[in-house]
This record gives structure tokens, C-alpha cells and sequence, in this order.
């Protein structure tokens, strides 16, 4: 055994020496995400932007909006799709070169939670039907890790979609032409919030942070919408969560992800 498993090792029994105190290494509460915060407009070139710090972890995501060739089966819809990237500067381990599974499935989960609780109302954005339609497309990159990526990136892009202004094309000659000072709200439906909790032994922490992230046996991220819906799960790590874990969870998620709600409800009035 090497000595960075001897010290991953250590670090867990440590974790779960306190979890059986119910503390954290923090100092949180189980069910306790870390302080949030979270800036509109953080790059002014883009059409919609949010810089969003969970702990230490930090994540900027920008917002391109564009026209675009609709898929060949939705002719009367919209695109959206959500990208990560996780700069070398944001931890030790990232290497520069092509996404790894990792990242790929922190992009996935990120876009799915954003597209199946149909937060943007794709078809309203239409330029001609079947021909040109508009793109939206959520860029996050990763400044800085502490864990949690799930969550940090899902607040930034969508914030960044609230605080978005979508210019207006019309179809001339078969091709989309700008219409000058004319931009409204990306179509909002609906507010996503995730939630990722951590299951270490046998407790479950919200919002894990780098060391509690670095022992979890397992993981799971639960997105709902404004209505308190569950619209979106994805489970990771080597174990397994019960029924009554899993509804745990879920409960948990929504609560936890009303009150953040809040605060993307406030960055969004603060966009305005």
C-alpha cells in the first residue's frame, strides 16, 4: 500500500470518527450544503455569465447564444447544450489534453438536470421552423476544486441562463439575420436546483467537500424543479444506497434545493 492510500485511509476514519459524533470535518451539519455565492455578469462579453463559489470550490460559466441548425426530428425546437472543462490551475491531479470520463459525466449530469426540467422553453426559440433555430450553449470551467463539482457547476450555468439575453434573428433569404438592439430573457420555465450528497460508511453528507469527496463510497445527485419535482438522479461510486437512502435523498434534495433556490432567485433579480 502507498503511502497516499495510507493517508486516504487515515482521512476516512477521521471523517467517520466524527460522523459518529455527527459532526463534520467542516463543522457542518449533515445536511448542510457549504456558503454559497453566486455573480452575474461575471464575463461581459458573453450574453449571460455566473461566477459561483461553493466553499472553496469556484466555477464561471458562460452563456453563447447563436443560430443553429435544429436536430433533423425537432424542427420546432431550440438547442441546448451544457459543456465543462476543468482548467490545470484548479487542482494538482487535472492534467491539460481531452476530457476524461469524469468530466464527461460531470457535463452530462449538469446538462440533463438543466434539460429535463425543461428550465428553457426550447420552443419559443424558433427562427424558421425546420430550418434555423437558436442555440443555447452553457460553457462552465472549473477555477477551482474542493470537491462538488456537480452542484457548483449546475448554480453556475444556470444562473448564467437567468441572467441571459437572447438577441432576435429574422429568416431573410434563407438565412438568419440579426435584428440590432433587440434581446429578450432566455425563456425561463422553471428554476433546476441539484443536490449531491455523499454517502461515507453509513451516513450521507450534502454537498461533499474535497477530503469527504475523496472517501465517499457512493454518490448521488437529485435535481428538482421550482415545484419541488424530482426531474433528474444520477448515482455514482462503488456502493449501493437503500430504499429508504434513496427517499431519504430525495427529500433531502428537495428541501435543501428550496433554499437555494432562493439564492439563484436573488442573483437572477440582481442581473435585471
Amino acid at each position: 500500500m502507498g503511502s497516499t492510500s495510507v493517508l486516504d485511509e487515515l482521512k476516512k476514519s477521521q471523517i467517520l470518527e466524527l460522523l459518529e459524533q455527527g459532526k463534520r470535518v467542516d463543522g457542518r451539519a449533515l445536511d448542510e450544503a457549504r456558503e454559497i455565492s453566486i455573480e452575474t455578469n461575471a464575463i461581459p462579453k458573453a450574453n449571460g455569465s455566473a461566477r459561483v463559489r461553493i466553499g472553496d470550490t469556484e466555477v464561471v460559466c458562460g452563456v453563447k447564444i447563436q443560430p443553429d441548425r435544429p436536430f433533423p426530428d425537432s424542427g420546432d425546437k431550440g438547442l441546448f447544450i451544457c459543456t465543462a472543462e476543468l482548467l490545470p490551475l484548479s487542482h494538482p491531479t487535472v492534467e491539460t489534453g481531452p476530457p476524461g470520463p469524469d468530466v464527461i459525466e460531470l457535463a452530462r449530469v449538469v446538462d440533463r438536470g438543466i434539460r429535463e426540467s425543461h428550465m428553457i422553453d426550447v420552443s419559443q426559440l424558433v427562427i424558421e421552423k425546420d430550418k434555423s433555430v437558436v442555440g443555447v450553449f452553457a460553457d462552465n470551467v472549473v477555477v477551482d476544486y474542493d470537491g462538488n463539482l456537480f452542484d457548483a457547476c449546475s448554480y453556475a450555468a444556470t444562473a448564467a441562463l437567468l441572467s441571459s439575453k437572447t438577441p432576435k434573428w429574422n429568416y431573410v433569404d434563407d438565412t438568419p439575420t440579426l435584428v440590432e438592439g433587440e434581446e429578450s430573457p432566455v425563456p425561463i420555465t422553471t428554476i433546476p436546483v441539484s443536490v449531491t450528497m455523499g454517502k461515507i460508511g453509513n451516513y450521507i453528507v450534502v454537498d461533499p467537500n474535497g477530503d469527504e469527496w475523496d472517501c465517499m463510497d457512493a454518490r448521488i445527485t437529485i435535481t428538482s424543479d421550482s415545484d419541488g419535482n424530482i426531474c433528474a438522479l444520477q448515482k455514482g461510486g462503488n456502493e449501493g444506497f437503500s430504499y429508504d437512502e434513496i427517499v431519504q435523498c430525495g427529500e433531502t434534495s428537495v428541501r435543501v434545493g428550496a433554499k437555494i433556490r432562493e439564492k439563484l432567485k436573488e442573483a437572477q433579480q440582481g442581473a435585471q
